[in-house]
């Protein structure tokens, strides 16, 4: 089959970087952008719910068209630079993609070759073969394109307008006392695929009220926002959330909290939040009621 020539990816080096002449440790990560553009949208509608949610599903022919695309023999390049613009090292790969299997059952395999920088103890006037690092690309199939999905399915049943009640408890040792707040929570994603999350509380006859504003990313099963929060997402329509810094806290004896939510029915879910102190000891509970509308 014909070699393809791709173009190249440029590099740009930080330009704070303390040694800006240092070129990147060899190998360069390679990035892994979702490689399925073209899917077939589903539209399921929840019970006891207006809000209509969209479930992602390759299909066959996508993957077929997706096989025959990337098939061949590829050269091509990566170039680094340094902050000023200026070329420090050129790396040279191949790739070379085939398939196995018919139907449903077809799959791509991928390898990718990498140039390696020729030795510094080369004898001069002699040219040494170039040595190439091999590197196996996770194989395609139908399997791994549900992998693939399966994040952006895991949050779509938590995207929307929750409202609802809470009720928080402190323990004996803070006080025994019972508060109670009606909360709004917003989450959705904006238009740079981004996660975004504004929580809104009025307790106290409605005169008391807290605001909480958080963006964020997804990759893979994780959920980081700016705040310092991270979720991770679990099968069946749950999630558990804790501070990004939980494991210092920890360490260093500081106050932390965990929550965990869960779908009790389409558009309608519980939350448990619980504090706890730099001994360790649980300072409050707080149960959240919320359906969305």
């Amino acid at each position: 089959m014909a070699s393809i020539c791709y173009s190249s990816i440029s590099v740009l080096f930080p330009p704070n970087s303390s040694n800006p002449n240092k070129p990147f440790p060899f190998p360069p990560k390679l990035p892994y952008p979702n490689p399925f553009p073209s899917l077939r949208t589903s539209k399921i509608r929840a019970a006891n719910s207006s809000s209509v949610q969209e479930e992602h599903y390759m299909s066959i022919d996508n993957l077929h068209r997706f096989v025959d695309l990337n098939m061949g023999k590829w050269t091509g390049s990566f170039h680094q630079f340094d902050g000023n613009g200026n070329l420090l090292q050129k790396i040279n790969t191949r790739l070379s993609a085939s398939s196995y299997g018919e139907d449903e059952l077809i799959s791509l395999i991928q390898t990718l070759y990498i140039q390696q920088p020729q030795s510094s103890t080369s004898v001069s006037g002699h040219d040494e073969e170039p040595e190439w690092a091999e590197y196996k690309i996770k194989e395609t199939n139908m399997f791994t394109v549900d992998k693939y999905q399966q994040v952006q399915v895991r949050i779509l049943p938590f995207l929307g307008k929750w409202e609802g009640h809470s009720v928080t408890k402190r323990s004996g040792v803070y006080g025994s006392t019972i508060t109670e707040a009606d909360t709004v929570a917003l989450l959705q994603m904006d238009d740079k695929n981004k996660l975004v999350q504004d929580v809104t509380s009025m307790g106290g006859g409605r005169d008391v009220r807290t605001n909480v504003h958080w963006t964020g990313t997804i990759s893979d099963n994780l959920v980081e926002f700016e705040g310092a929060y991270q979720l991770t997402l679990l099968p069946g329509g749950m999630y558990m959330g804790y501070p990004s810094d939980i494991a210092k806290s920890v360490a260093e004896s500081k106050s932390f909290h965990l929550e965990f939510c869960w779908l009790e029915a389409p558009g309608k879910r519980q939350r448990l939040v619980r504090t706890y102190d730099a001994e360790g000891l649980a300072v409050s509970s707080t149960y959240f009621s919320e359906v969305t509308i």
